[in-house]
Protein backbone atom coordinates (compact mmCIF):
# COMPACT_ATOMS: atom_id res chain seq x y z
CA UNK A 1 0.00 0.00 0.00
CA UNK A 2 1.47 3.68 -0.73
CA UNK A 3 1.33 6.62 1.34
CA UNK A 4 2.39 10.04 0.78
CA UNK A 5 2.19 11.88 4.39
CA UNK A 6 2.76 15.55 4.26
CA UNK A 7 3.86 17.45 6.96
CA UNK A 8 5.41 21.28 7.82
CA UNK A 9 2.37 23.00 7.49
CA UNK A 10 1.95 26.06 10.10
CA UNK A 11 0.97 29.33 10.93
CA UNK A 12 3.79 31.88 9.65
CA UNK A 13 4.05 35.49 8.75
CA UNK A 14 4.14 37.40 5.70
CA UNK A 15 7.78 37.04 4.70
CA UNK A 16 8.54 33.93 7.19
CA UNK A 17 9.32 30.79 5.71
CA UNK A 18 8.43 27.18 6.65
CA UNK A 19 9.55 23.56 5.28
CA UNK A 20 7.21 21.17 3.83
CA UNK A 21 7.78 17.60 4.03
CA UNK A 22 6.41 14.37 2.14
CA UNK A 23 7.48 10.96 3.07
CA UNK A 24 6.20 8.42 0.94
CA UNK A 25 6.37 4.80 1.06
CA UNK A 26 5.26 1.61 -0.60
CA UNK A 27 5.79 1.27 -4.43
CA UNK A 28 7.05 5.16 -5.03
CA UNK A 29 10.28 4.31 -6.29
CA UNK A 30 12.96 7.01 -6.96
CA UNK A 31 11.90 7.74 -10.57
CA UNK A 32 8.84 8.20 -9.80
CA UNK A 33 7.97 12.43 -9.99
CA UNK A 34 6.48 14.03 -7.14
CA UNK A 35 4.93 17.39 -7.16
CA UNK A 36 3.14 20.02 -4.49
CA UNK A 37 -0.31 21.04 -5.39
CA UNK A 38 -2.26 23.33 -3.45
CA UNK A 39 -5.67 24.78 -2.54
CA UNK A 40 -6.36 27.57 -1.46
CA UNK A 41 -9.88 27.93 0.59
CA UNK A 42 -13.19 28.39 -2.43
CA UNK A 43 -10.55 28.00 -4.85
CA UNK A 44 -9.23 25.35 -7.39
CA UNK A 45 -6.45 23.12 -6.79
CA UNK A 46 -3.43 24.58 -8.60
CA UNK A 47 0.00 22.71 -9.36
CA UNK A 48 3.19 24.66 -7.55
CA UNK A 49 6.01 22.35 -8.09
CA UNK A 50 7.24 19.39 -9.13
CA UNK A 51 10.79 17.10 -9.49
CA UNK A 52 11.11 14.70 -12.10
CA UNK A 53 12.53 10.95 -10.64
CA UNK A 54 14.74 10.43 -13.71
CA UNK A 55 16.95 13.45 -13.96
CA UNK A 56 15.98 15.42 -11.28
CA UNK A 57 14.75 18.22 -13.42
CA UNK A 58 12.39 21.08 -11.50
CA UNK A 59 9.44 23.57 -12.41
CA UNK A 60 7.67 25.68 -10.46
CA UNK A 61 4.45 28.04 -11.03
CA UNK A 62 4.95 31.43 -11.91
CA UNK A 63 3.89 32.83 -8.46
CA UNK A 64 6.28 31.03 -6.16
CA UNK A 65 9.24 30.88 -8.64
CA UNK A 66 12.19 32.08 -6.90
CA UNK A 67 10.58 31.64 -3.36
CA UNK A 68 10.02 27.96 -3.10
CA UNK A 69 12.82 25.46 -3.69
CA UNK A 70 11.80 21.76 -4.38
CA UNK A 71 14.39 18.97 -3.34
CA UNK A 72 14.26 15.07 -2.96
CA UNK A 73 15.95 13.19 -0.67
CA UNK A 74 15.53 9.24 -2.38
CA UNK A 75 17.93 7.75 0.91
CA UNK A 76 14.75 9.27 3.18
CA UNK A 77 12.25 9.01 0.53
CA UNK A 78 11.44 12.33 1.57
CA UNK A 79 10.55 15.41 -0.98
CA UNK A 80 10.70 19.23 0.51
CA UNK A 81 9.29 22.09 -0.20
CA UNK A 82 11.18 24.83 0.88
CA UNK A 83 8.99 28.21 0.82
CA UNK A 84 10.01 31.10 1.47
CA UNK A 85 9.39 35.10 1.53
CA UNK A 86 5.33 33.70 2.01
CA UNK A 87 2.71 35.95 1.01
CA UNK A 88 -1.00 36.03 2.51
CA UNK A 89 -1.90 34.47 -0.59
CA UNK A 90 0.37 31.58 -0.02
CA UNK A 91 -2.19 30.05 2.48
CA UNK A 92 -4.20 26.92 1.03
CA UNK A 93 -3.35 23.46 1.63
CA UNK A 94 -0.69 21.93 0.23
CA UNK A 95 -0.85 18.30 -1.65
CA UNK A 96 2.17 15.75 -2.30
CA UNK A 97 1.12 13.79 -5.19
CA UNK A 98 3.07 11.31 -7.15
CA UNK A 99 3.44 10.30 -10.56
CA UNK A 100 4.80 7.04 -12.32
CA UNK A 101 6.67 9.08 -15.23
CA UNK A 102 7.28 12.45 -15.14
CA UNK A 103 5.57 15.57 -13.13
CA UNK A 104 2.07 14.68 -12.30
CA UNK A 105 -0.83 16.78 -13.17
CA UNK A 106 -4.44 17.37 -11.52
CA UNK A 107 -6.05 14.97 -14.04
CA UNK A 108 -2.36 12.33 -13.98
CA UNK A 109 -1.33 11.19 -11.42
CA UNK A 110 -1.16 8.00 -9.35
CA UNK A 111 -1.21 8.76 -5.66
CA UNK A 112 -2.26 11.76 -3.94
CA UNK A 113 -1.53 12.62 -0.04
CA UNK A 114 -3.96 13.96 2.67
CA UNK A 115 -2.18 17.15 2.57
CA UNK A 116 -0.58 19.88 5.53
CA UNK A 117 -2.41 23.45 5.88
CA UNK A 118 -0.35 27.13 5.62
CA UNK A 119 -1.56 29.80 6.93
CA UNK A 120 0.09 33.39 6.17
CA UNK A 121 -1.20 35.92 8.15
CA UNK A 122 -0.45 38.51 10.91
Amino acid sequence: QVHLVESGGDLVQPGGSLRLSCVHSGAILDYYGIGWFRQAPGKDREGVSCIKGTDGSTNYAESVKGRFTISRDNAKNTVYLQMNNLKPEDTATYFCVALGSGCPTLRHYDYWGQGTRVTVSL
